[in-house]
């Protein structure tokens, strides 16, 4: 027989409840078994079911259906709803603002990075103090003419424009200056322009293959510059 009444308890974790219903004196035990709507049973949802007694244990509902057209059904819901999405947003944006005012994970990689980089900036500073003493030393001594000094400073103009190009064509999809004779400017004497091109326009400071030879460069022509103005490769 075919029964309407109200859920007036429901246990989630047992899975069980108990229905009452204006004509059975007793609540309607149920199991989610038996409950055949497609949202979890609540407490104060009206249903339609099929009661049944079994070995005298009292009655028990089966079949379970929520009354769709009762509204008395969906106005605890409602309310439910917007409280559960006003509220959230107020406790979420805080926890959100919260995670963004803390951009550890952005940060991180940054500082991370730092500590390479200055140590790197610290070490290739002393070595273009020191290629420059040495250029000024040559000249003052005349071991070296002057047209060296314009030289010096025109390679390392031309290197830092070759990287601003490449760094363009890059961005925009075009032929590619080879990465040799980025070297080979380097090797020339243009590893300061090339340094300071690889951080301030943050091209080919983070390759480790390009970063290797980079230093190689320098080196070689650092201690060919000592090495000339030490007199070494004079009888050559």
């Amino acid at each position: 027989m075919q029964k309407q009444g109200t859920v007036v308890r429901w246990d989630a974790g047992r899975a069980f409840g108990f229905i009452r219903s204006p004509d059975t004196s007793a609540d309607v035990f149920f199991h989610v078994r038996d409950y055949r709507g497609s949202t979890p049973p609540r407490e104060g949802l009206t249903v339609v079911y099929e009661e049944i007694h079994v070995g005298g244990k009292g009655p028990r509902a089966m079949a379970v259906l929520p009354v769709a057209p009762a509204a008395g059904a969906f106005q605890p819901q409602s309310p439910t709803r917007t409280q559960s999405t006003s509220p959230r947003p107020k406790r979420l944006t805080p926890a959100q603002r919260g995670g963004q005012t803390q951009p550890a994970p952005h940060k991180r990689p940054a500082t991370a990075s730092q500590p390479p980089n200055a140590a790197g900036s610290a070490l290739i500073h002393l070595l273009m103090l020191g290629w420059v003493g040495l250029l000024a030393w040559g000249l003052w001594a005349g071991r070296l003419p002057w047209w060296v000094l314009g030289a010096a400073i025109g390679v390392n103009l031309l290197t830092f424009l070759v990287y601003a190009m490449d760094k363009s064509a890059a961005q925009n999809g075009q032929w590619r200056t080879k990465e040799s004779h980025l070297h080979l400017l380097s090797l020339a004497g243009g590893w300061p322009g090339a340094w300071f091109a690889q951080q301030w326009l943050r091209h080919k400071s983070r390759k480790a293959e390009f970063r290797v030879v980079y230093w190689a460069t320098v080196v070689l022509h650092c201690a060919a510059v000592v090495a000339w103005l030490g007199g070494w490769l004079r009888g050559l």
